[in-house]
């Protein structure tokens, strides 16, 4: 059964629970590309400013759908193994480290595309909220739990509309807290809870992108040390 219309509907529902929450100082960490028109609803409903975390799957040879782990890019860039896929395809960690090289150079390239002389939004103080459009083995998301943690937030929330269960509970024992619409007792695959669940783009991230303020008002002031 699908849950959502399409990624903006579905960042519509989590904006409007994430709102009854009242994150202080929220600012909004999106997954590309699926988890940008998603972060965007959260963005505006919180009056929070968006950035991205660049993270890329590992897939593992022969079988790029299975996640051997994930990179995100940094001044050092952080690989989260998949230990269990990693054991079962018989990849040792300079295997993984050797393969995130490869995803590492597409990190640049969109960085380059999406965030042109763009420095990344301050975490320091704030509520970071992490958003994907779904969160299938969680290799993603832990890596970018782990680039954001170093960006030294005050708290960490992770809203996602739709998770595994397994990857689910792993995500809850990482961060402050969880925001999940659905977590399916059967779980196929992401896609399988959209209808409109089309694969984006690098012009519509950044058409996307183009209409939302990397940095709000409160973001200006929080650079400044004034409240």
């Amino acid at each position: 059964m699908r849950s959502f219309e399409n990624r903006e509907m579905a960042g519509r529902l989590l904006a409007a629970r994430l709102a009854l929450r009242a994150p202080l100082r929220p600012v909004v960490y999106a997954l590309p590309r699926g988890g940008v028109p998603v972060a965007i609803e959260i963005a505006k409903r919180l009056n929070a400013p968006l950035d991205l975390l660049l993270v890329r799957k590992i897939g593992v040879p022969g079988q790029p759908e299975l996640a051997a782990g994930a990179v995100v890019d940094g001044e050092r860039p952080v690989i989260i193994l998949n230990e269990d896929i990693c054991r079962a395809a018989g990849l040792a960690e300079s295997e993984v480290a050797s393969l995130g090289a490869a995803e590492l150079k597409e990190i640049e390239r969109r960085r380059a595309l999406y965030l042109p002389g763009k420095d990344p939004v301050p975490a320091l103080g704030r509520t970071a909220i992490l958003v994907d459009d779904g969160v299938a083995t969680g290799a993603s998301m832990e890596a970018a739990i782990a680039a954001v943690r170093r960006r030294a937030p005050d708290q960490i929330i992770v809203a996602v509309p739709v998770a595994a269960r397994s990857s689910a509970a792993v995500l809850q024992g990482l961060v402050d807290e969880v925001l999940f619409l659905n977590i399916p007792e059967s779980f196929d695959a992401v896609g399988e809870f959209y209808r409109d669940f089309h694969q984006l783009d690098d012009k519509e991230v950044i058409a996307a992108l183009a209409n939302v303020p990397s940095e709000s008002v409160d973001a200006k002031l929080s650079l400044t040390g004034r409240s």
